[in-house]
C-alpha cells in the first residue's frame, strides 16, 4: 500500500515557478542593495519590480536554444521587464543567484522538517510517559536478556531523534549564507557592500569566502544531517517490525477498515508503514553520499555538482518530511500488547533472573566469580531444556541455599527491581516530573507466576 501523501508543502518548494520565484528574489534583493547603497535609482527598482515575473514555460522555451537556465531565465525576464532590466545581473555570475536561492530554498525546506521533528518527539515523549513501568523483554542478538519497560525503549529512540534534531539544526544554520561575490569569488565587478546587504534583505548570512560557488561541505553537512535521521527513523521501524512479528506481537501497527494485507492470505496484517520508512531511508542514506562526492570540485569550481543536486534536494527533503509524519501516524495509531509483553517475559523461564543469582553468590555467598558463574550456567541450562522455572531451581538449589539467605533469594526474583532506575533516566532526557504523580504498572512476580508455561 502506498499512503496518500498530503502534505504538498514540501513538493512546492522545488516546483519549477517557486525556484525561478526565488532566484528573482535573489535578484531584486541585489538590485535593492544597489540602491540603498546609492549605485541604482530607487525608481528604476520601482519599474523593475513592477513588470518583473516569471513565466516557467517561456524560460524552458529559451532554454531549449541556450542550454543555460539562468540566462533563459534573464532573458525571459528582460522580455517582461525591458530597458530596466539591464540593471539586473549586474556583475553577477550565475552562481551567485542559484547558491544564494538555494540557501532560501533549503532553509524553508528545512524549517517545514523541523516541525515534523517537533511532532514526532511529542509523540514519541507521549508514548514514553504512558507507557513508563510497562515490562517487557529486553533482547541482545534476538535472544531473551533481562527486562526493560517499553516506556524506556522510547525513551531512547526520543533522545536520539532530539539528537538528530539539533544536528539537523546546526546544518540549518550552516547552509543559511549567500555569496554574491562574482565570478571566482573576487567581488571583481560587485562591492562587497553590495553583497552583504543582500544578504541581510534576504535573511541570510555571507559565505566569508566563496569562490564561484558557495562550497558544498555545508550542503554535505545538510544532508548528512538528513541521512543520520533517516537512519534513526529506520532503527526504531526496524524495532517496531520485529515487535510486530507472529512469535513476539507486542505491539501492532493500525489496520484499517477495509485494509487488506495480502492478495492471496486474508488473514494478514503486515508492517507495511515501517517497511515502506526502512526503504524510504535507504534513498535519503545514499543521497548524502552523492552530497559528500559534490565536496571536491575543480578550482573554484565545476558544475558536476549541479545535476546532483537538482535531485537529491527535492527528494531528501521530500522523502524526510514524509516519513516524519509518517512514523508519527504509525505511532499515534501503534497497537500495545501488554499481555503479549508479559507472555514473552514468561517465555524463558525467568532466566533473565541469572546475573541477580551470580551477583548474590559473589557478593554475598562469598563465591569466586568464574565458579559461581559456572554453577549458575548450569541451573540456567537445565531450566531451559526442561522447561522448569529458573527460580524453582535456584531455590530447590542446595549450594544457593546454602550461600543464599531466604529474604535474599525473594529479593533476587522481583520483577520490579529491573526498573528501580527507570525515573532517573527519564529524568535526565524529559526532566524530573512536575505534573502527574510517578505512576508504576509493574508487572509483579506474583502476577506473572499463575500462568507459568
Amino acid at each position: 500500500m502506498i499512503e496518500r501523501y498530503t502534505r504538498p508543502v514540501m513538493g512546492e518548494i522545488w516546483a519549477l515557478r517557486r525556484r525561478l520565484e526565488t532566484w528573482l528574489e535573489v535578484e531584486l534583493a541585489v538590485c535593492e542593495a544597489r540602491v540603498r547603497l546609492g549605485m541604482l535609482d530607487p525608481e528604476i527598482l520601482r519599474e523593475i519590480r513592477e513588470k518583473a515575473g516569471v513565466d516557467p514555460d517561456r524560460s524552458l522555451a529559451i532554454e531549449e536554444e541556450t542550454r543555460h537556465d539562468v540566462i533563459a531565465f534573464l532573458t525571459a525576464l528582460e522580455e517582461r521587464v525591458g530597458p530596466p532590466a539591464r540593471f539586473i545581473h549586474l556583475g553577477c555570475t550565475s552562481s551567485d543567484i542559484v547558491d544564494t536561492a538555494n540557501a532560501l530554498l533549503l532553509s524553508r525546506a528545512g524549517e517545514i522538517i523541523l516541525t515534523g521533528f517537533d511532532g514526532l518527539l511529542a509523540t514519541l515523549k507521549s508514548l514514553a510517559l504512558r507507557h513508563k513501568g510497562q515490562l517487557c523483554m529486553g533482547r541482545t542478538h534476538g535472544v531473551h536478556a533481562e527486562p526493560t519497560s517499553f516506556g524506556l525503549k522510547i525513551t531512547g529512540f526520543y533522545a536520539e531523534m532530539l539528537r538528530h534534531r539539533e544536528r539537523f539544526v546546526q546544518a540549518l544554520h550552516g547552509i543559511r549564507v549567500g555569496k554574491i561575490s562574482g565570478a571566482v569569488g573576487t567581488y571583481s565587478q560587485i562591492a562587497p557592500e553590495v553583497e552583504a546587504l543582500a544578504c541581510q534583505i534576504l535573511g541570510l548570512g555571507v559565505d566569508p569566502v566563496s569562490t564561484q560557488i558557495v562550497q558544498r561541505d555545508r550542503y554535505a553537512h545538510y544532508f548528512t544531517a538528513l541521512a543520520l535521521a533517516a537512519g534513526g527513523v529506520e532503527r526504531l521501524c526496524l524495532e517496531l517490525r520485529h515487535l510486530q512479528r507472529t512469535e513476539v506481537l507486542e505491539v501492532e501497527e493500525g489496520f484499517a477498515r477495509g485494509q487488506k494485507g495480502s492478495s492471496a492470505m486474508p488473514h494478514k496484517k503486515n508492517p507495511i508503514s515501517a517497511e515502506n520508512m526502512t526503504g524510504l531511508a535507504r534513498i535519503i542514506r545514499s543521497n548524502s553520499l552523492s552530497a559528500l562526492e559534490n565536496m571536491a570540485l575543480w578550482h573554484e569550481r565545476d558544475i558536476s555538482h549541479s545535476s546532483v543536486e537538482r535531485i537529491i534536494m527535492p527528494d531528501s527533503t521530500i522523502l524526510m518530511d514524509y516519513i516524519l509524519h509518517r512514523l508519527t501516524g504509525l505511532l499515534t495509531r501503534l497497537r500495545i500488547l501488554p499481555d503479549n509483553m508479559a507472555r514473552n517475559l514468561r517465555a524463558s523461564y525467568g532466566l533473565f533472573f541469572s546475573q541477580k543469582v551470580l551477583m548474590a553468590l559473589v557478593e554475598e555467598g562469598k563465591m569466586h566469580r568464574q565458579a559461581a558463574y559456572g554453577h549458575v550456567q548450569a541451573l540456567a541450562m537445565r531450566s531451559w531444556q526442561e522447561q522448569r522455572p529458573f527460580e524453582d531451581l535456584v531455590r530447590g538449589d542446595a549450594l544457593a541455599r546454602q550461600r543464599l539467605a531466604a529474604d535474599t533469594l525473594d529479593r533476587l526474583f522481583d520483577l520490579a527491581s529491573y526498573l528501580l532506575h527507570e525515573q532517573t533516566i527519564y529524568d535526565r532526557v524529559f526532566g524530573p516530573p512536575d505534573a502527574l504523580p510517578y505512576e508504576t504498572s509493574f508487572m509483579t512476580a506474583a502476577a506473572l507466576s499463575g500462568n507459568r508455561p
